[in-house]
């Protein structure tokens, strides 16, 4: 991890943030979370970026609350993970910010802006070392990039990134802008690795992103449930696991979804938890917290949800059939390829994104 981290702290500059700051206090980060103050400490809960339906978390919050006996008034305000780092250091002299799901490939960079604690639980040792940092940060679940296509209005879906070309999708296809969407960026490195590219190559995306937009198939219209639903973005690129809790609401409304790993490639991309070292007057709610997630009872939560448990796709968690019930079957992921998606810097493909395929 040496030269990824040397890497990311010559990337800090973009978002000119810094790591001091008095809102740490004396609290030692390093000791074991007092249990006893969990209930009291989560009594109001402002999160960012870690929304009740973003693959269960409201459930895994309610669940690690009632373990100690509180309850939790759990508020979250949507945000992207690079306004969340940024969000963190901007408070760190009176801060709100608890927690913050996390694109993994901005641990990193939170740790190396300094808005993270230098705390790693027990669980994190069942993780890879690209699965966590030094401290503050883990890896949760995984997702991958995929294809959700309303199949009322669209009868021959695209089952790969290469069909996707064809002119019978223009405006068709809604996406997440990379500037600032954890998925998009996940998406990006998706169509990397699948038109030959890699961690440390993304120029293929860019290639690709360049041909889709010129050939006009990139949709003007909003990616959201709703497109979806009337038609007007039938065709949207975002992880399976958002998609099949799509299909499964709009099948309420007899509306017809498949959800479509594209057979030429695709990636696990891991989201992570994130705790605010500068809030610690929460900070063994944290600590415990970001212990918890890793638990096997949260992990089979984000399971039930239709997201792969990190542990499970390392191999260190057996889930039963039922906990996987929403996910597509095995053999649609025999394209997706597991990498270590933290040497990807998602800075840059902020900016090669704005130079190599919007100019």
């Amino acid at each position: 991890m040496t030269n990824l981290r040397s890497g990311v702290v010559a990337a800090a500059s973009v978002l000119a943030l810094t790591a001091c700051g008095s809102g740490a206090g004396d609290y030692d980060w390093q000791a074991a979370p007092d249990t006893s103050k969990i209930a009291e400490q989560g009594a109001e809960l402002p999160t960012y970026g870690l929304a009740p339906d973003w693959a269960n978390y409201g459930e895994v919050i309610k669940a690690f609350c009632a373990k100690h006996n509180g309850t939790c008034a759990h508020k979250d305000t949507d945000m992207s993970s690079s306004e969340e780092i940024v969000k963190f250091d901007a408070e760190k002299d009176n801060p709100v910010g608890t927690a913050s799901d996390i694109g993994l490939m901005w641990g990193p960079i939170a740790e190396a802006k300094g808005v993270v604690p230098a705390y790693l639980p027990p669980s994190a040792s069942r993780l890879k070392d690209w699965q966590k940092g030094r401290g503050g940060w883990v890896a949760t679940f995984v997702g991958a990039p995929a294809f959700v296509v309303n199949t009322d209005k669209v009868i021959n879906p695209p089952r790969s990134w290469a069909d996707l070309l064809k002119p019978e999708y223009k405006g068709q296809v809604a996406i997440k802008n990379p500037t600032s969407s954890g998925t998009g960026q996940a998406m990006v490195v998706a169509a990397a690795i699948a038109n030959g590219g890699s961690v440390d190559d993304l120029a293929p995306a860019y290639d690709y992103f360049r041909k889709l937009t010129d050939a006009g198939n990139i949709s003007a219209v909003k990616m959201s449930e709703e497109t979806l639903e009337k038609g007007e973005a039938p065709i949207q690129i975002n992880y399976d696991f958002n998609g099949l809790a799509q299909k499964a609401a709009l099948k309420e409304k007899n509306v017809n979804v498949e959800v479509i790993i594209p057979s030429d490639g695709s990636v696990w991309s891991p989201s992570g938890l994130m705790i605010n070292k500068y809030n610690a007057g929460k900070g063994d709610f944290l600590k415990a917290f970001l212990d918890y997630v890793l638990s096997d009872e949260a992990q089979t939560m984000f399971a039930r949800f239709g997201a792969r448990p990190i542990r499970a796709l390392n191999g260190d968690l057996t889930l039963s059939s039922d906990a996987k019930a929403n996910w597509l079957p095995e053999s649609a992921y025999a394209s997706v390829k597991e990498i270590e998606i933290t040497k990807v810097n998602p800075e840059s493909i902020v900016a090669d994104w704005e130079s190599k395929v919007l100019a």
